[in-house]
């Protein structure tokens, strides 16, 4: 009899801390989703209405001309295809470089490895500056040239360190025992470590294309003067920072129905730039916690 009224009293306790628990995460969910929302209904609201207020999760006067206006912004298509490019490659350089740094350093017999783990570790807080970055990429040639998108960035101590984490996880019986069977370090990593290893691939993939894709600075400080290798990200900073500076202006007040406003805009351009991450974050979703949880405790 006791026993059932443990039982009783435990289920009781699970009740409660599920209903706890389902209360909780939809009041997360609400307060993360909210303001997306609020800026996509925003972004299909007519400017000037907009400055009224009032408006939550439905467009009050439903317009595009705010994407029309973000859209027609000059070099935003030579903008939007570097910016791809950008992400693309420099996403499959930066996992492939990172891969194959964190597999020789985490193999047991390679020397020095924690001396070069805390090396890494330093340069993670520690940089040169501005204007010594900017002078070792002119000397390189990498200035007004796209390849300073993707070079400097390949190596990350960070992601290194979470991909070695994850690694050193892997048994190294399945290493020893591709080795008796005469495959070498390559064969080891691409067709035994390399697959094992999809969660952590994908979630630091993640992070390096997120960073390319929302990256401007680069562009401005070092292919300022090259129309054609502009970014995305730079295109629409300059757009908002013109819609701004002219926002107040008599001539804007006066526009007819339809108007744009720098707040209308602003929604606009924020949301087709997350926009694609918000795509491309579902298919990696699943790897994603897994990835971060294993790899993420450092030696």
């Amino acid at each position: 009899m006791k026993e059932k009224k443990r039982r009783r009293k435990t289920s009781v306790w699970d009740k409660i801390f599920v209903l706890c628990n389902t209360v909780f995460m939809v009041a997360f969910v609400i307060i993360t989703l909210y303001p997306v929302l609020n800026t996509l209904a925003i972004s299909f609201n007519d400017g000037t209405d907009a400055l009224r207020g009032g408006i939550y999760l439905i467009p009050r006067k439903f317009t595009l001309k705010n994407y029309i206006t973000v859209l027609q912004k000059q070099n935003l298509m030579t903008g939007a295809y570097i910016t791809v490019a950008r992400t693309v490659i420099g996403t499959l350089l930066a996992l492939v470089a990172n891969a194959i740094l964190a597999f020789i350093v985490s193999r047991k017999r390679f020397l020095f490895k924690k001396q070069l783990s805390l090396f890494w570790v330093v340069t993670m807080y520690v940089n040169g500056g501005m204007i010594p970055t900017f002078l070792v990429y002119k000397g390189l040639g990498l200035t007004n040239s796209f390849w300073v998108y993707v070079i400097p960035g390949m190596i990350s101590a960070f992601n290194m360190l979470v991909i070695r984490t994850y690694m050193n996880g892997i048994p190294d019986s399945l290493e020893e025992s591709a080795q008796l069977d005469g495959a070498g370090y390559m064969t080891v990593f691409w067709k035994i470590i390399s697959p094992l290893c999809k969660p952590v691939y994908a979630t630091v993939a993640l992070f390096v294309a997120v960073g390319q894709w929302n990256s401007w600075f680069d562009a401005m400080l070092y292919n300022r003067m090259s129309a054609n290798l502009t970014t995305l990200q730079y295109e629409l900073m300059k757009l908002l920072s013109s819609v701004t500076n002219q926002g107040n202006s008599v001539e804007a007040m006066k526009n007819a129905a339809g108007a744009v406003t720098p707040t209308s805009v602003r929604a606009a351009a924020t949301i087709l730039t997350m926009l694609p991450i918000i795509c491309l974050y579902p298919f990696l979703q699943r790897y994603f916690v897994t990835g971060l949880t294993i790899g993420g405790v450092k030696e």
